[in-house]
């Protein structure tokens, strides 16, 4: 994405001629890799976490509120794949396309439909790993994993 803007924006200024569809390419690709990390986020337990109140909680009531949270969003990640199903299905239906080139706007939601089941599996997996906590006594570390 870096380079498209980079080159398009050194084309525009240099000779006038700019990356046809950037800007179109540079959203369709931001949008893939939100979907392509979600799961990662998720199994890291990277997303933001509201713990102001029960920090001082037992971990076994950490833990089922964290499984509370994660039924919440495994309802609303299963809706959101549901519905972007159904997206994809009226935008191939449309024949929307870049106004750029020949590239339907549908031709990505595949991938994305792929990501969102990953997430899925991901949800069901944190929400797994903090009912066990909660039935162990425990909550889940929910600092990022380091890279190393």
């Amino acid at each position: 994405m870096a380079a498209i803007v980079t080159i398009s924006v050194a084309g525009r200024y240099l000779f006038s001629l700019p990356i046809p569809g950037d800007y179109d390419l540079v959203g369709i690709l931001c949008g893939c890799a939100i979907f392509a990390f979600l799961p990662y986020c998720q199994l890291n337990r990277g997303n933001v976490l509201a713990d102001f109140f029960t920090q001082r909680a037992p971990e076994r009531v950490k833990a089922g509120l964290d499984a509370f949270g994660n039924v919440l969003f495994l309802a609303a990640v299963i809706l959101f794949t549901w519905r972007l199903y159904f997206g994809m299905l009226e935008m191939k239906a449309s024949s929307e396309q870049i106004a750029a080139f020949a590239f339907y706007r549908w031709w990505t939601i595949p991938f994305d439909l792929f990501c969102m089941v990953v997430m899925v599996l991901a949800v069901l997996q944190t929400l797994l790993e903090d009912l066990a906590g909660a039935k162990a006594g425990h909550a889940a570390d929910h600092k990022p994993a380091k890279a190393e």
